[in-house]
């Protein structure tokens, strides 16, 4: 039986400097940031520059204290159990030490029934500051390079509690999953890992007794059971079930996901998961990941923690996240290395939703100790969580960590280092034992980029993964993208601002400014601008950058997730930095930290698209990543601006399952437009950028009807109306629409459904700057 420990928490300070930080209630699970939040003793550390005024939570010893009563229930055991301390604290009972610990990636298991006592108990939980740790280690072992001068290498802790080039410095301390008394006799479970065979699977089980007397182990999945017995001097068993009949689990848009309850019993205890029969495999030459013997192109997002207080990442949110990752045509989530082994509802939704879950361990963009104690807690907790997360189907990969090994090649780190370790023991040695130990079923990958060879530079895009920089961070303009022909891209991102709701929330300015939202990129600012190059006009003001930029960072991210799916299947997947944020940022996220989507989430969705009309070059390509072929009449139309077609051809395509096809379309130069459409699907393809295109100034009508749940906005062309966006969050904070960022040639409509439950004035929500184009009139006379 488990028992809770989540009511009565208190948490004060530790040490003199802090005494009138006492009694101060506390939520379990939750973190000391936001028990000072709750109680009205710190600001908002989201909102304006709050944040840089709490770096002194991160430098101070906390204690969390609660009392309980107990009473004996005749149980032959009773373990504390700590899903999650953040990180380094000392365990009290009734003021007797009961264990420490010192990595916020593992749970604990104390034996606590020798000082449990009849009636009141207490518990304290005495956290250490993680500055004070990390320093500490860093000064005994020596300093080690790293993207941030911080500690995060030196202790075991989600980096990005550091700050990161997105995130905030917020530097956490508190009990961050669930606690509790565990209380069992004769034979517990303490560990399962099935590992699935295309027909069946295999459970290795290890169980923990009080005696010696024999423990039946039994197993049962989709009608099929099987058990083993465990004499005197065993505890552990494989039981192997053999399920021809199982239907396959399959990725998002290849196939059902069907689950099957596995349980698993040894006594009285019992273990039940849903597992997903399939195989996966790793063609490490051109890195193609293959899930029942079939080739997935991968279309994905990185995923950073949703949150910089995880406990405040609830099922709900989550299931709000993944539902915007697949609405958008996802098909994949990689668990970034500079975060958290994800939660068991996080793999959940993935198994129900077909997302396939590459998951890194938790290292990122620094060079790590190896000394101990790190190596025994990094061992430690790539056990628990590999044996953990096992039964999951929509995990497919782990990745030893990111972008470490091309630190250790291009950052200049071999000199700083001297002869000190960096991690190399953990990506080549302890993580890939631990995987092919304990999950051989999964294919293990050293680091991303990484080119498959230590004796290999990380960035040959000819095979293995990279990671794709010299556009945002090299200052390169997005086009360059097309000078890239790789395998796999894992990482490749272009910034833009959060959303007007979720930036006005964030910043008490009056007016707002481009410098009212969080920039935590150097020179982003100056990038944001620089980056819209031929591309946009200059803003003149905040409406038009925040219009502007956003609307260049959702073009950079289409041109180069088109490109690399137009080189399918040599190119066979493309992983954009980033889904989400952690908090109100400009930064490369698709949905902002308020959960809005940017426009940048509206043209992935048409880029992720399963059939998508394209360019390369002069060539029009036909990507079809579905299971049928794609046949009908393409049409390509030379067009001027007044949508008049001054050459054309059509001819009958069929572009096969999982295949792409190339088309010359027709040559001329004094064309403005180049149009192509198949089975209601249309592409456009202006000729020069916008601002040297001549575009007429935009007319048209909009026309504001009611409907259930909001209002649709019709809006009429009588001219080109370019990368129309409407944007009702400025007028109502919880107001979302379908569809952004649309062309209209002359006569051409669209209609806009807006979700709100507000009334909203008609003329506010089609005029400035909440309907927005790029040639928009200027002016007294703005539309």
């Amino acid at each position: 039986m488990f028992r809770a420990l989540h009511d009565g928490w208190t948490l004060r300070a530790g040490g003199d400097d802090r005494r009138d930080l006492a009694g101060v209630p506390a939520a379990v699970p939750g973190s000391v940031h936001t028990d000072l939040l709750a109680a009205g003793l710190i600001d908002d550390p989201y909102r304006d520059d709050n944040e840089r005024r709490l770096t002194w939570i991160g430098r101070t010893d906390w204690i969390y204290e609660t009392a309980f009563d107990w009473h004996d229930d005749g149980s032959e055991r009773t373990d504390l159990v700590c899903e999650g301390l953040d990180t380094v604290a000392t365990v009290l009972l009734n003021g007797h030490e009961l264990g420490r610990t010192a990595n916020m990636h593992r749970t604990y298991r104390f034996a606590a029934r020798d000082l449990l006592q009849e009636g009141r108990n207490t518990l304290e939980v005495r956290f250490r500051a993680p500055y004070a740790y990390a320093e500490e280690q860093r000064e005994r072992l020596g300093d080690r390079p790293a993207a941030y001068d911080e500690p995060y290498a030196f202790i075991r802790k989600m980096a990005c509690n550091f700050g990161w080039d997105w995130g905030p410095t917020l530097v956490t301390s508190g009990i961050w999953r669930p606690i509790g008394l565990h209380s069992w006799s004769g034979a517990r479970l303490a560990e399962v890992r099935p590992l699935v065979r295309g027909d069946g699977v295999d459970v290795h089980v290890r169980v923990e007794r009080t005696g010696e007397a024999p423990v039946t182990v039994t197993a049962e999945v989709a009608g099929v059971s099987v058990e083993a017995k465990l004499g005197q001097g065993r505890s552990e068993a494989v039981l192997r079930l053999d399920v021809p009949h199982a239907e396959r689990w399959w990725p998002h848009g290849h196939g059902a996901q069907p689950l099957y309850p596995l349980t698993v019993r040894a006594g009285s205890d019992q273990w039940r998961r849903e597992i997903g029969f399939r195989t996966v495999e790793l063609d490490t030459d051109a890195f193609r990941l293959i899930v029942n013997g079939r080739p997935v192109f991968v279309r994905g997002f990185n995923w950073i923690p949703d949150d910089c207080f995880p406990a405040r990442v609830t099922p709900e949110r989550l299931a709000e996240r993944f539902a915007q990752a697949v609405a958008a045509g996802a098909n994949t989530l990689r668990v970034w290395g500079g975060g958290v082994y994800e939660s068991d509802a996080f793999y959940g939704l993935a198994d129900r939703l077909g997302l396939l879950v590459w998951q890194d361990f938790p290292f990122a963009c620094s060079a790590y100790p190896e000394e101990e104690p790190f190596r025994s807690e990094v061992e430690a907790e790539a056990r628990e969580n590999v044996a953990r997360l096992s039964a999951h189907p929509s995990l497919v990969l782990w990745c030893g960590n990111n972008e470490n090994i091309e630190g250790h090649q291009h950052w200049d780190w071999r000199g700083r280092l001297g002869d000190k370790s960096w991690g190399a023991g953990f990506y080549y040695d302890v993580l890939p034992s631990v995987v092919s130990e304990l999950d051989p079923t999964r294919p293990y990958w050293p680091g991303s980029p990484y080119s498959g060879s230590p004796d290999r530079d990380v960035r040959d895009p000819s095979t293995g993964t990279v990671h794709i920089w010299t556009v945002w961070g090299g200052g390169q303009d997005y086009v360059h993208y097309a000078d890239y022909t790789p395998r796999f891209v894992a990482e490749f991102g272009y910034q833009g601002p959060p959303t007007y709701a979720t930036l006005r929330a964030a910043s008490s300015d009056e007016p707002l400014t481009p410098g009212s939202s969080h920039q935590k990129a150097p020179g982003g600012q100056e990038k944001l601008i620089a980056g819209l190059g031929e591309h946009l006009p200059r803003p003149e003001t905040f409406d038009d950058w925040h219009y502007y930029t956003q609307l260049n960072q959702a073009r950079a991210m289409a041109f180069g997730v088109e490109r690399f799916r137009a080189l399918m299947p040599y190119c066979m997947g493309t992983i954009v930095w980033q889904l989400n944020d952690c908090w109100p940022v400009t930064s490369w996220a698709a949905v902002d930290g308020a959960g809005r989507r940017k426009p940048l989430w509206y043209a992935l969705r048409r880029a992720f698209a399963d059939r998508l009309i394209t360019r390369l070059g002069d060539e029009v390509v036909l990507v079809n990543d579905t299971d049928a072929a794609w046949e009908g009449t393409l049409t390509l139309a030379l067009r001027d601006l007044s949508g008049r077609a001054l050459a054309a051809q059509s001819e009958q395509v069929t572009v096969p399952a999982r295949a792409t096809l190339r088309v010359a379309p027709p040559q001329d130069q004094a064309a403005a437009l180049l149009t192509a459409e198949l089975d209601g699907h249309r592409a456009l393809f202006p000729a020069a950028e916008d601002p040297a295109m001549g575009y007429p100034p935009a007319e048209f009508t909009a026309t504001v009807d009611r409907e259930p749940g909001g209002y649709a906005v019709t809006v009429t062309a009588a001219t080109v109306v370019r990368e129309l966006a409407l944007f009702p969050d400025r007028l109502d904070p919880a107001a979302s629409v379908d569809e952004q960022l649309v062309t209209l040639l002359p006569g051409e409509s669209v209609t806009f459904h807006v979700a709100t439950e507000a009334e909203l004035d008609a003329a506010a929500l089609t005029s400035y700057p909440v309907l927005r184009c790029v040639n928009e009139l200027r002016g007294p006379g703005r539309v």
